[in-house]
């Protein structure tokens, strides 16, 4: 190890240099955030993004079913049926209908609807 890295001042100049690029790094986002609020791309994005991450969420759900247990596409299917459906009838609250979808796919999933379904009838 060469003699100037065990300097004190070194070692302080280091440190020094860390401190202002960190403290830069973690300033900027808030400096740049100030021209963005009045910006119509970011007012358009806080309202498509949520809807756009469900829609992620639900494309993968159905394609991970399909590949995974074809015969469980029918669970998946009414899962994101719920989903949509209580996000839409329920004020568009994100955590409900997601709840709402999980906890529909894991009922039919884990629970043989069909032997229910012939035992109410």
């Amino acid at each position: 190890m060469p003699d100037a890295a065990l300097d004190p001042w070194y070692l302080a100049w280091v440190l020094v240099t860390v401190f202002a690029i960190d403290l830069a790094l973690r300033a900027l986002p808030f400096a740049a955030l100030k021209p963005l609020r009045a910006s119509a791309l970011v007012r358009s994005l806080t309202v498509w993004m949520p809807v756009g991450v469900l829609a992620i969420l639900a494309a993968e759900t159905l394609r991970g079913s399909l590949v995974g247990d074809p015969g469980g596409a029918v669970s998946a299917l009414v899962a994101v049926g719920v989903t949509v459906a209580v996000h839409l009838l329920g004020g568009r609250r994100t955590l409900l209908s997601v709840g709402a979808g999980t906890f529909t796919y894991v009922l039919l999933v884990n629970v043989d609807v069909a032997a229910a379904l012939r035992g109410l009838l």
